[in-house]
């Protein structure tokens, strides 16, 4: 008995320091609701800048907790559609958005590149307001997100050899997202982008339409130049700058 006490114990133990390694109002989303997909695109190369960022040690999606909750209250309304969300970015360490900085301002331009931001220069980014050098995503508050219908197959997967169209293309000329036609791809720096563009398809707009209105039904706000990105009004507050590690 004693030694099962100890065992159970050190077990107590362990749990708490896991649930400890993230600063306090903050979790892991699967905690929350383990039905929502994922893919952090800035733990990998599938992203504007072609590498990781720095402080994206592990592919997840940390959240305040009040942002957590109020997604898993969208998933609900979603699952009955047979759709779901899938979080592209949540959390998003200080030391990433340096990163990004640094990298407007290297000089360089290469293909990968330019299939993100096809019409601009990638130094013009912050100028027009598709790049902050202070993000709300470093409070928890913001998030970078689409829908996936689950009625049809969502297998392709991105693959960094390829020649991909850029972001404004066809959907089956662009990388693939898994995730509805919502005109662009993520991160596509491009008027065609922005959510009340009127150069995309009528389904095109009704996607984007139900995913702003889900969102605000929980208080989200839509940033007009991406029709990706939410946040939560008065949920931030300070940057945060640790690291995304593994849950386990």
């Amino acid at each position: 008995m004693a030694r099962a006490a100890i065992f159970a114990a050190g077990c107590l133990t362990s749990v708490a320091a896991q649930a400890q390694k993230l600063p306090a109002g903050f979790v892991y989303l699967r905690d929350i609701d383990p039905t929502i997909i994922q893919d952090i695109r800035y733990a990998g190369s599938n992203n504007f800048v072609g590498r990781p960022l720095k402080g994206y040690e592990a592919a997840e999606c940390v959240v305040k907790r009040e942002v957590g909750r109020l997604l898993r209250s969208v998933q609900e309304e979603l699952a009955p559609q047979n759709l779901s969300l899938k979080m592209f970015d949540c959390y998003r360490p200080a030391r990433a958005v340096a990163d990004m900085v640094a990298w407007s301002r290297d000089g360089r331009e290469t293909p990968a590149q330019k299939r993100y931001n096809p019409s601009f220069r990638k130094a013009d980014l912050f100028r027009l307001g598709y790049i902050a050098e202070r993000s709300g995503h470093s409070t928890g508050a913001a998030l970078d997100l689409t829908l996936v219908d689950l009625k049809v197959d969502n297998s392709a997967a991105f693959d960094s050899t390829k020649d991909y169209a850029d972001c404004t293309a066809n959907v089956n000329l662009r990388a693939p997202e898994g995730s509805v036609d919502m005109g662009t791809g993520y991160d596509c720096s491009d008027v065609k982008a922005h959510t009340a563009a009127k150069s995309i398809a009528p389904a095109q707009r009704r996607w984007r339409e139900k995913l702003v209105q889900a969102m605000a039904r929980r208080g989200f706000v839509n940033y007009s130049k991406e029709w990706w990105h939410f946040s939560l009004p008065g949920a931030g507050g300070q940057a945060y700058d640790f690291p995304i590690s593994s849950r386990k």
